[in-house]
């Protein structure tokens, strides 16, 4: 159960930190903020590598490595937005991939990392890891201005900006937003518990008799072909309507989860990890695309950071609750099911997003071509009381 806290704390953090992470990028930019974060991520990791306890792995993994990962996270899925218009879905996919390749090699190097030099020597050797996206974070380079270049004008003048710049809480006055922004937290609260769950889980049933690390593996796989495939797919679904592969990618892991007890077979059990990391690498490589089709490009990096910030409760207190269960009746299983209920809810609150989101549109531009169409029939009117005027006088003239 303490365990599941230090991990579900580290995910929790990476997205509690992203409102605050969207305005530092909006004030100071991509770079900086992904360079920062990847210094505090490698300042964290290093510190957990000197821990003997468990305790104060709550601060330096769970804190501080999780926030540096935070802020060196998400400029990373707004600086493609800068570049990319018509194929951001794709290049999304293959960004995000990239997670999804480490997973798949990570379980094996930790496992011979462990067995060879230890675990505090493992950490400190991830921490060339943290190193390389410090460096990679300087390779950002924004082409949409921040705030700070707006308010400040020339360089090395800076005016601080006024507060509704700071915090754009105007992107919760789309409605299609809202709903996406409380629907995927809706769902999230039942989404992580087989990923930080099933391996114990995988113990508890089978013993040491399988290799667990096998279905990391199909996990991490197909999750990278996921993001490939649902992000080149995607860029031919038009406007909201990619909100309908999250609803499907909800609907199928909360299926999946809720097998995972049934799975009295370590076959099945693979089976049903390819699937679930399937339609996890959908709901995770469209979620910038979505965030630019509902508020569009300029205010995606707060709209995409409060989704996150909201998205982290339930990541935090989804796979606990999950260990506590599992602690109180001896067996994961109830755990799993109710695991599968959260996506299915969270996916039906989706549905009504393309339909809000058509309504919007259609009022916005009701407004101008309302505007439009009277003054063409004003001037309807004004050429046809001319064209009446000038026949008399032509007429009177032939005459």
């Amino acid at each position: 159960y303490s365990a599941a806290w230090v991990n579900s704390l580290s995910m929790g953090m990476v997205f509690f930190c992203s409102p605050i992470v969207s305005i530092f990028t909006d004030l100071f930019g991509c770079r900086k903020v992904a360079v920062v974060g990847a210094a505090v991520g490698f300042a964290g990791l290093l510190s957990s590598s000197f821990v003997s306890t468990i305790e104060p792995l709550y601060f330096t993994y769970g804190i501080l490595f999780a926030c540096g990962c935070s802020f060196a996270y998400q400029p990373s899925l707004v600086i493609l937005g800068h570049y990319f218009k018509k194929r951001l879905g794709l290049v999304n996919g293959i960004v995000t991939a990239g997670s999804s390749l480490f997973t798949v090699s990570l379980p094996f190097l930790l496992r011979v990392l462990i067995d060879s030099v230890g675990l505090y020597n493992t950490l400190r050797v991830l921490c060339i890891l943290m190193f390389v996206l410090f460096l990679a974070g300087f390779t950002y380079k924004p082409l949409v201005s921040n705030v700070k270049d707006k308010e400040g004008g020339k360089k090395g003048k800076f005016k601080f900006p006024p507060e509704k710049k700071i915090c754009n809480f105007s992107v919760f006055k789309v409605l299609s937003y809202r709903i996406w922004a409380f629907g995927i937290p809706a769902a999230l609260f039942g989404y992580f518990v087989p990923y930080v769950h099933l391996m114990k889980h995988v113990k508890d049933r089978f013993g040491d008799s399988v290799p667990e690390e096998v279905l990391l593996l199909c996990l991490g796989i197909t999750s990278g072909v996921g993001r490939l495939i649902f992000g080149r797919v995607a860029d031919y679904i038009p406007g909201a309507k990619k909100v309908y592969l999250q609803v499907a990618s909800f609907f199928f892991i909360g299926l999946m989860s809720m097998m995972i007890p049934l799975c009295h077979v370590f076959g099945g059990l693979i089976a049903v990890c390819l699937f679930m990391g399937l339609f996890d690498g959908c709901f995770i490589c469209i979620m910038a695309p979505i965030a630019f089709e509902l508020v569009g490009a300029q205010d995606v990096s707060q709209a995409i950071g409060f989704l996150l910030g909201l998205m982290s409760i339930p990541m935090t207190v989804g796979p606990p609750i999950a260990g506590l269960l599992r602690d109180h009746l001896g067996t994961y299983d109830v755990a799993f099911y109710l695991a599968g209920v959260p996506p299915l809810i969270g996916g039906a609150i989706l549905c009504f997003i393309p339909w809000v989101h058509e309504r919007q549109k259609l009022k916005e531009q009701a407004k101008p071509v309302d505007g439009e169409t009277t003054e063409k029939m004003l001037e309807n009117e004004s050429t046809l009381v001319s064209d009446t005027t000038e026949k008399p006088v032509k007429e009177t003239e032939s005459g």
